[in-house]
């Protein structure tokens, strides 16, 4: 079981023990109410401590009981009526990352609403004019509207990016420099978390330029450096024979890996430059493991990678080409120069 599955194991365990905790809280809430209500039939003994339990009976009258009642179950029937619904809203909606963040957004919505609709009903329960109450608050709600501005402006801006589909949940993101994964999408902010565990969140409406590196493939990249006398052409033969099983070894890898050709006349050797397409998910440890593979291709083939230094020797004779491995190194480059076109290799450089 990898990283990803047992933190989703470990969640989905906290949920259980969570809902098993409000089960049994809500069971033992349900059983002193009863309790109370009956006490005069289940305590006759006037000598046992839990008689004075009877006295609190007394205290309500009858509307007063049947208010408390009434008011009870319009809780229990907000609560399940607002669960079932974000349950079927999970079930039908939640199967791609932009339903998921559709979903996240009706949640909180659906919240706040039930919640003001559970409050009116309870009071309505105890004899409160609601309709009263609704035309007061929302002359209420115009004041606090336009003393609330910025509130409404991150309100809008979160519907604007959900419905045009900007980022999802899940998305990895750069805001202002911070590059991290799209956790929760709500009516007020975006949260943020980047690799370090680190979360970020921001107002929907300071959200003004976003990069989304998780809308298209990203581009891993790969600049190695080879010694001016080496042949390019050898190199480039060798590369040819072996570029396919580089993919083989990295699976991550969705398109390529490609030969860019020459990138750089370095200081000290000529810089050569790989690229492969991937999800962004992967992009640095593809990166690593294209290092890592071309390392070994050139170790193999005796291609030494140069580093600073100072030569006080009579440089050595490097293997000349043939005609027929020019033709072929030339022809490589072309048919790689072809496949890769249409991609930018300086977008992440």
């Amino acid at each position: 079981m990898n990283q990803k599955e047992l933190t989703q194991a470990k969640e989905k365990k906290a949920k259980v023990k969570k809902l098993i905790y409000n089960i049994l809280l809500a069971v033992i809430l349900a059983g002193l109410i009863v309790f109370v209500i009956f006490s005069d039939r289940i305590i006759t003994d006037e000598t046992s401590p839990l008689y004075e339990v009877t006295k609190l009976k007394k205290v309500f009258d009858s509307n007063l009981l049947n208010s408390l009642i009434y008011a009870l179950v319009y809780a229990v029937v907000v609560i399940v009526v607002y669960r079932v619904l974000s349950w079927v809203l999970q079930l039908t909606m939640a199967r791609t990352q932009r339903g998921k963040t559709v979903v996240n957004l009706l949640n909180s919505f659906i919240k706040y609403a039930f919640a003001i609709i559970g409050i009116l009903l309870v009071l309505s329960a105890f004899g409160v004019d609601t309709t009263t109450l609704l035309a007061s608050a929302g002359i209420l709600a115009l004041v606090i509207g336009l003393g609330a501005q910025n509130l409404i402006e991150d309100i809008l801006a979160g519907l604007f990016i959900v419905f045009e589909g900007e980022y999802s949940v899940g998305d990895i993101i750069v805001i202002d420099g911070f590059r991290g994964t799209v956790t929760e999408i709500g009516i007020r902010t975006t949260e943020l978390t980047d690799a370090s565990g680190n979360i970020k969140i921001v107002n929907n409406s300071d959200i003004r330029n976003i990069i989304n590196m998780s809308s298209e493939l990203s581009l891993a990249i790969c600049d190695v450096s080879i010694e001016y006398g080496e042949s390019i052409e050898r190199v480039e033969t060798i590369i040819q024979q072996n570029l396919d099983k580089v993919s083989e070894r990295i699976p991550a890898i969705i398109e390529g890996p490609y030969y860019k050709g020459v990138a750089q006349l370095a200081e000290s050797g000529v810089v050569i430059k790989f690229i492969a397409k991937c999800k962004e998910d992967d992009r640095y440890q593809v990166e690593r493991d294209l290092n890592r593979e071309i390392k070994i291709i050139f170790d193999k083939n005796n291609i030494n990678i140069p580093f600073p230094q100072v030569v006080v020797n009579q440089p050595k004779e490097y293997r000349r080409v043939t005609e027929n491995t020019r033709n072929r190194a030339n022809e490589f480059v072309d048919q790689q120069k072809e496949a890769s076109k249409d991609i930018e290799d300086e977008q992440n450089t």
